[in-house]
């Protein structure tokens, strides 16, 4: 009889970090439940939320709540709800689907977060401009990319799981490069 093969579940950038280079360390982040919400009447939905999860729909490019429940921007008439299972009763103001096994979530952080970022985005992620709250759908080198800024010197990002290597790889090189540099 042949041996029976055991599967083992592993996360996106299971083996793959946490790495710790310069002044910036990057870790994997576990976000819990990720739910985007697509509103069929913003407005309606914005109190069901409030009512729900004590989160406001985000605007355009931010986010609201914490790390206990957050409410990402996530494109054009969309928001991610970071953590907790979706109320019930948002699903008569918005389309709900599970993405929590969608995406790989990792957190950089560190002095120089922001000018690892530099060389992979082309967007302005400096503090002047973008500041605790605000989102950006955008490119992180050739990978579409959620990044959010979290703290002072924290950001979270999010690429779809299969992107999950080539995410590690892009920023480890760019950690190693800023910090050959110093």
């Amino acid at each position: 009889m042949a041996d029976a093969l055991t599967l083992t579940a592993t996360t996106p950038c299971y083996g793959l970090l946490p790495k710790s280079i310069g002044t910036c360390d990057l870790i994997e982040t576990n976000l819990g439940r990720l739910t985007s919400i697509a509103p069929y009447k913003q407005s309606a939905l914005s109190e069901a939320l409030k009512d729900a999860h004590r989160l406001a729909f985000p605007a355009p490019n931010r986010m609201t709540g914490n790390d206990g429940a957050r409410a990402i921007w996530f494109g054009r008439d969309m928001a991610l709800l970071v953590g907790p299972t979706p109320d019930a009763a948002l699903a008569e103001h918005a389309a709900l689907t599970d993405q929590t096994d969608a995406w790989a979530c990792v957190t950089l952080s560190g002095e120089d977060a922001a000018a690892v970022l530099a060389r992979l985005v082309p967007v302005d992620l400096s503090a002047a401009k973008f500041k605790r709250g605000h989102t950006a759908r955008t490119q992180l080198g050739h990978l579409n990319a959620s990044i959010t800024r979290t703290e002072a010197d924290s950001y979270l990002i999010l690429v779809f799981r299969s992107m999950a290597t080539t995410l590690v790889h892009d920023l480890v090189t760019a950690m190693e490069s800023l910090a050959a540099r110093r």
